[in-house]
């Protein structure tokens, strides 16, 4: 759907597939997509739901680098900012958040409307929009079903960003809407107990699947097969 376009005036490091796919971190993100193909050898997942325990362990950044990673193998990607307590995915594509998820849900405008190019090949982004005074009861309306059926009709895969599971219900909400769900954790941030909590959140949760966990920040050998994972705001 998107044409091919050279790469962004503004190289962010947080979006490392694409900066530099030749790097270690991104071979680590190309693995992880392995597994989740692996993790439904029967067909694959046509949607996936990003989140952590609590703020800033990496998930925006995951999010971010595994829509690229899909991209890149030739799916057709939407990748959609559904944290509309804290958005970041303006920032870090540098695009325009002034109309987006929240207004598509609140049937303002189309879907179509609202997505945006991330000038890289088969990936397309839908930001938060405005922030809206009830995100929970947005994600769980019957809106947020449409929006569903119309973007599987057009992608391959749909990527959502969510909120932390232990700060507000959205993400269990969309964990029960995708196929799959990654939890994100930070090795020398997130507390063994809060990790442990988030899983028994989206594990409770009538249709969510956790397909596993990324774990950010381990410190490993120079020469070993995984590198250090840089950290990043989530």
């Amino acid at each position: 759907m998107v044409k091919k376009k050279s790469k962004p005036e503004v190289k962010n490091r947080k979006l490392i597939a694409f900066t530099n796919p030749r790097s270690r971190v991104s071979e680590q993100f190309r693995t992880l997509r392995t597994n989740i193909h692996f993790s439904s050898p029967d067909g694959d997942i046509r949607s996936l739901a990003i989140t952590s325990a609590s703020h800033s362990e990496g998930k925006s950044t995951t999010a971010s680098n595994l829509a690229i990673v899909f991209a890149q193998e030739g799916k057709r990607v939407l990748f959609i900012d559904a944290d509309m307590r804290k958005p970041t995915m303006h920032h870090t594509f540098k695009i325009t958040n002034t109309r987006g998820l929240s207004n598509v849900l609140a049937r303002q405008i189309a879907l179509k409307v609202a997505i945006q190019s991330a000038e890289i090949e088969n990936l397309d982004l839908l930001p938060c929009g405005p922030i809206p005074p009830n995100p929970a009861e947005l994600l769980s309306s019957h809106n947020m079903d449409i929006l569903f059926e119309q973007a599987l009709d057009v992608y391959d895969l749909l990527i959502f960003d969510t909120p932390p599971v232990l700060s507000v219900a959205d993400s269990v909400i969309l964990a029960n809407k995708c196929e799959g769900t990654i939890l994100v954790v930070d090795s020398g941030r997130t507390e063994k107990e809060h990790a442990i909590k988030a899983k028994e959140a989206i594990n409770a949760s009538t249709k969510a699947r956790l397909l596993g966990a990324v774990i950010n920040n381990v410190n490993v050998q120079k020469d070993a097969a995984y590198a250090q994972y840089y950290g990043a705001e989530g």
